[in-house]
């Protein structure tokens, strides 16, 4: 049986030759000069993540220390090649039970399993860190990161509408998706119509 390449196993094929080896640690203040690089990249784009340049360097270099020095209610992943270059990072928030995440994966690394290896790793942390859910936002267009988080069981829990302003006074549309990982405790598993029991 002859098989015919169609341009999607092609294209696919090809995907699967560029994915390069990575690497993902919690990341260090040493990895900061490199973060804040990739988030202006990133944010130059203008259609993947909430920030928008000229970027509060000052305030996202405070952030990133609290969050990479913290540890037990936050922490920071990074994407590594194998040469030392940083192609991404994923940053979560534990403060009361639910892991709030945010990803970034720099521009000519997408699709090449980088936002899976750094799920991967967020969700263990979420595990050990006693997190009963998971939760994330994404922008309606972004399909590609909506069937990574599909991938990994996240499903939508709300559209928001007209939801974030961008500096430019247009107002974006935001989607949430959540992960519960705590099935055992009482609670619901659909719309709710009176508390648990």
């Amino acid at each position: 049986m002859v098989r015919t390449v169609t341009p999607e196993r092609r294209a696919r094929a090809e995907r699967q030759n560029r994915r390069m080896a990575v690497h993902v640690r919690r990341a260090t203040i040493d990895d900061m000069d490199d973060l804040i690089a990739m988030r202006v990249e990133v944010a130059r784009e203008g259609i993947w993540i909430g920030a928008e340049l000229p970027l509060d360097e000052a305030g996202d270099r405070e952030r990133f220390t609290t969050t990479i020095e913290d540890g037990e209610t936050s922490a920071m992943f990074v994407a590594m090649l194998e040469d030392g270059t940083l192609v991404g990072n994923l940053s979560v928030q534990n403060p009361v039970g639910i892991a709030h995440l945010g990803m970034n994966v720099a521009d000519g690394h997408r699709g090449q399993g980088i936002g899976v290896a750094l799920m991967e790793a967020a969700l263990q942390w979420a595990r050990d860190a006693g997190a009963h859910k998971m939760d994330l936002d994404h922008w309606p267009w972004n399909h590609r990161a909506r069937a990574l988080y599909e991938r990994f069981g996240f499903v939508e829990e709300g559209y928001r509408r007209r939801h974030w302003r961008r500096k430019d006074g247009s107002l974006w549309d935001a989607v949430t998706m959540g992960l519960v990982l705590d099935h055992d405790a009482p609670g619901h598993d659909e719309r709710a119509a009176e508390p648990p029991r």
